[in-house]
């Protein structure tokens, strides 16, 4: 009997606790296949956590793959606690939130569950939360890590474990590989410790996060606010997409006074089906269409939708013909970038040494957007993780009050320190009120836009995925990350002015499978092989006089690398 059947035959035996889960592994039995899918791996864990299909298997998330992470967690909580403590507390303390997915609230209290039987106090909000929330509470609570409960945007057969430091930024690449040979030695049916929610709750190892902790969260975000609180003479179409962001989202804005909020009414609870987007995800159309059919009704000038967990935020702004047209997330963060600069500038806030914060697959144009202002830019590894860790360090320095802003072309924006991550309600407000603002001024987002490509020249950037399954398809990647290092002259018929191999580590950065090609005219490429799926992502920037220029430089580029990977 090969392994993959002996963990089918094992899971069929011993996997008693959930009826449904039972099912699905009996109706398994005459289709090998899906054995195989199921159980060919477990379930890969890294600096994201978890993430895969609902289901029963190694290879899938459950009640079962969940307990098993939560119990490597504890390991490597229990041994780093002293080194993160520092005598606060006699019990070790880890904030739990969750989304609206299909068994994220099942999936938290086992989480809860596993950590307390392990004498670890698992704090766990009352009602489903955003990332954002999650990350405040860690560094409220004095906690040594976090978990949140999501698989972001991804469609609704997938769920996810994520899991943050004490510093409330998710965890690094060296604590991921701790946690996962704490994991491995982890046997889910004979050496997961366990005790049931009501025993947890009852003798204080469970505890429910307080209001006040949600209420000062609701607090921090509207301080970041620029504008005071004037007139709101704007109308916004909000959904969360059956998310998570409802609740914040709206107090948000109505605490600032914006009124004019209309909800899209069979996105607004929580469902994690997704019944009217199937891939909830505010980067692309399908999901904003319903926004925008909303819009189209009631003349709104602006369209905001947040994913699941409410760390990303994808807007629709009118045009001059009265059409809708939705902003990728490097122009409403180029937008954001100089609202915020110029604000700051004018009002007299801007800090001394001030510092914005981007990926290196983010638009290079927010460099030059930075600079104009005097703000000195930060690239980071794709992944707002590391991020967080640089406002760490400032923190540590004495300077995070430097900090301006922070964005990834990705849709995740941050304006303040009072979180490690990106948050969609921060940048939800900052979203309206700039909108606002232009609107007081006779003019629309888009010709904001307009005018930042007229000062700095019209920049495209792009991505491109490639598919690469299965073992095969991994190896198939390596090996094409090996041959990009072979660099080349030129790119697209755009000399490369310089190479960088983030594998060697760049600027005190980690040590990642990341090449990028800096160009000739303010272009760049950036290749990487995905952290969370099987995929390779290729990211073109460009700079140029105009988007016919920009356009044909991007496909050339994009062309010859293509070429390349196929």
């Amino acid at each position: 009997m090969d392994r993959i059947t002996q963990q089918y035959r094992l899971w069929l035996e011993k996997a008693d606790k959930d009826h449904e889960l039972l099912q699905e592994l009996k109706s398994m039995e005459d289709s090998p296949q899906k054995i195989q899918d199921a159980f060919y791996q477990e379930l890969t864990f890294g600096t994201g956590g978890l993430r895969g299909i609902i289901g029963a298997g190694t290879n899938r998330m459950n009640i079962y793959t969940v307990a098993k992470a939560s119990q490597g967690l504890a390991h490597y909580i229990k041994a780093h606690w002293n080194e993160t403590s520092i005598g606060i507390a006699k019990t070790p303390k880890v904030a739990v939130s969750y989304d609206s997915r299909i068994n994220s609230a099942l999936f938290a209290q086992i989480t809860c569950r596993v950590l307390a039987a392990n004498n670890i106090q698992a704090w766990l909000y009352p009602q489903l939360m955003p990332t954002p929330c999650l990350s405040y509470a860690v560094r409220e609570l004095g906690c040594a890590a976090g978990v949140m409960i999501t698989a972001s945007h991804n469609p609704a057969v997938y769920n996810g474990y994520k899991v943050y430091g004490s510093d409330g930024c998710q965890i690094t690449s060296l604590a991921a590989k701790e946690i996962l040979e704490e994991i491995k030695q982890a046997d889910m049916f004979l050496s997961v410790p366990d005790l049931s929610f009501e025993e947890g709750v009852g003798n204080g190892s469970i505890c429910y996060i307080p209001d006040s902790i949600y209420a000062s969260y609701i607090q921090a975000v509207k301080e970041q606010s620029l504008t005071g609180y004037g007139d709101r003479h704007i109308s916004i179409v909000y959904s969360p997409l059956n998310g998570t962001g409802l609740k914040p989202v709206l107090r948000t804005l109505s605490e600032s006074g914006y009124d004019h909020v209309m909800v899209v009414e069979e996105q607004r609870m929580p469902d994690g089906n997704f019944p009217t987007c199937p891939y909830p995800n505010p980067e692309v159309w399908e999901a904003m269409d319903l926004g925008v059919q909303y819009a189209k009704h009631c003349r709104a000038d602006l369209v905001l939708a947040t994913d699941p967990d409410c760390d990303r935020v994808g807007i629709a702004v009118k045009d001059k013909a009265g059409e809708y047209v939705l902003l990728s997330g490097n122009e409403t963060g180029m937008l954001l970038l100089d609202y915020i600069c110029s604000r700051r500038f004018s009002d007299g806030t801007m800090p001394k040494d001030p510092v914005f914060m981007k990926t290196i697959v983010t638009a290079n144009m927010a460099e030059r957007i930075a600079a104009h202002y005097g703000v000195r830019t930060l690239n980071v590894l794709t992944g707002f993780k590391y991020i967080g860790e640089q406002l760490g360090i400032l923190e540590a320095e004495g300077r995070e009050n430097s900090f301006v802003f922070a964005f990834e072309e990705s849709y995740g924006y941050l304006s303040g320190t009072y979180v490690r991550d990106k948050d969609g309600v921060i940048a939800s407000l900052l979203i309206c009120e700039m909108a606002a603002v232009c609107l007081s001024q006779g003019l629309s987002l888009l010709d904001k836009l307009e005018e930042l490509y007229r000062t700095y020249g019209y920049c495209m950037d792009t991505q491109h995925c490639y598919s690469f399954e299965g073992a095969q398809g991994a190896s198939q990647m390596q090996k094409i990350m090996k041959e990009f290092r072979t660099v080349p002259d030129s790119l697209g018929g755009k000399k490369v002015l310089n190479f960088l191999d983030y594998q060697d580590g760049i600027d005190g950065l980690p040590k990642s499978n990341v090449v990028r090609f800096l160009l000739d005219g303010h272009c760049s490429v950036v290749i990487r092989p995905s952290g969370t799926e099987p995929k390779m992502k290729v990211y073109v920037s460009v700079l140029a006089k105009g988007r016919k220029e920009a356009a044909e430089i991007e496909k050339r580029i994009a062309g010859e690398i293509e070429a390349f990977i196929i």
